[in-house]
């Protein structure tokens, strides 16, 4: 079975780059399930519905996101009614959303679960006992499971790949933006790296207008953030998952210019 998990789409450059490029690949590679970092999609800050809607149309099955999920205000509502746009699920119980899915990928079933760090983040619950708790909940409905770790410490997401091997199929790393060279197989059969990358503009600063983010570094001034223009990047992995046992054999690394 092929995966293909894509890094967090930033602004209108990212969901160009997405629409032009996940249809080649998607063909390329055979891929029978896509996941998507969908936090940046609006400009940077969060994701609309109509948003949401058109990269679901693209053949995305499950969409990811991260610190920024609530910067659009639409999205507490709309959360509620798409099961495919996920939260992480580390929030406090009660919080609009779920954070994992379990989902059909032809005649498999494939659980996405996605977390959030805490390390320079938000102080929400341990992702590390949270995701234990949910994986004794969800045993048995498919070995099939993709992880999508969003923090920003390394050694966070190193250690919850440690944490996870041999429980998942593969734990992927989102947020920072800066796609890492560290793909591997861990011993037990998971797919890991420490950071998908970012689908978007290339000559910014992560994401954003390069002469903006050198004016906050100079003269530490606040600023609105607006999105880099330019080229843009596709950034991601695909996996290869053995159906039957989950345990994945293949990972590798996707950095295509738009």
């Amino acid at each position: 079975m092929k995966i293909l998990m894509i890094g967090d789409v930033y602004g209108e450059p990212g969901r160009a780059a997405l629409a032009k490029l996940l249809p080649k690949l998607r063909d390329q590679h055979r891929a029978d399930f896509t996941v998507v970092n969908v936090e940046n999609a609006a400009g940077g800050f969060g994701v609309t519905q109509p948003i949401a809607e058109s990269i679901l149309d693209l053949g995305v099955d499950v969409m990811t996101t991260g610190n920024h999920v609530w910067d659009k205000k639409e999205t507490a509502s709309y959360i509620v009614k798409e099961n495919r746009l996920l939260r992480p699920a580390n929030y406090p119980e009660g919080t609009p959303g779920a954070g994992w899915i379990t989902v059909k990928a032809g005649p498999h079933r494939v659980t996405v679960i996605n977390l959030m760090g805490r390390v320079f983040m938000h102080p929400i619950d341990c992702p590390f006992r949270k995701v234990e708790a949910m994986l004794e909940a969800t045993g048995g409905e498919t070995p099939i499971r993709l992880v999508d770790f969003h923090c920003e410490a390394t050694s966070e997401s190193v250690a919850m790949g440690w944490w996870l091997d041999g429980k998942v199929s593969a734990v992927v790393g989102t947020h920072r933006h800066v796609q890492t060279a560290d793909e591997r197989i861990l011993p037990g059969g998971t797919a890991y790296i420490t950071d998908l990358g970012m689908t978007g503009p290339t000559d910014g600063v992560i994401g954003v207008d390069r002469e903006q983010i050198l004016n906050r570094f100079l003269y530490q001034m606040p600023i609105r953030f607006e999105t880099a223009k330019g080229p843009a990047k596709l950034h991601g992995v695909v996996i290869t998952v053995d159906p039957e046992t989950g345990r994945a054999s293949a990972i590798e690394r996707l950095s295509i210019a738009a």
